[in-house]
């Protein structure tokens, strides 16, 4: 019983501090680049676009289940941000929803990610954004993982 209270207030915290982070008034946020710098920046190199359609580059997370959070990558370490590709390592989260998501475990997976096929983004069509990630499971995965997924970005 105490391991699916856990498991509850844990899940529902996550979705709070989800909500709170898409509602917060942009004075609230951090601090950002100067728009010119990060125009300049985004316009060499195609974008990554996070659940909130924020243009990021060379994330160090990233939720892959928007919905419920219950799949992210996590300390991601960027090898390569280029025109072509970007290649990082770190480490995929992932709800096992067992019995149910609320009551799951959440497990840890190194990961491989590997972002390609840049294209415009229909938001921002002067940026560049990678509209596809590939994940390779180097150790174990879960149960229903094949050793490499692949993943259409949204736009």
């Amino acid at each position: 019983m105490r391991r699916h209270t856990l498991s509850t207030a844990v899940t529902l915290c996550f979705a709070a501090s989800l909500a709170a982070a898409a509602s917060a008034p942009s004075e609230a946020r951090p601090a950002s680049p100067p728009a010119s710098q990060t125009a300049r920046q985004q316009a060499r190199v195609p974008v990554l676009v996070d659940c909130f359609f924020h243009p990021e580059v060379r994330p160090t997370d990233f939720v892959l289940a928007c919905g419920d959070g219950n799949s992210r990558l996590t300390s991601l370490h960027w090898s390569r941000w280029g025109q072509a590709s970007a290649k990082a390592v770190g480490v995929n989260i992932v709800n096992d929803c067992k019995p149910y998501c609320a009551a799951g475990r959440f497990h840890s997976y190194p990961v491989v990610v590997r972002l390609d096929r840049a294209q415009p983004w229909k938001k921002r069509p002067h940026l560049q954004h990678y509209s596809r990630m590939t994940l390779e499971y180097p150790a174990g995965r879960p149960d229903t993982f094949p050793p490499t997924v692949t993943y259409p970005l949204w736009n």
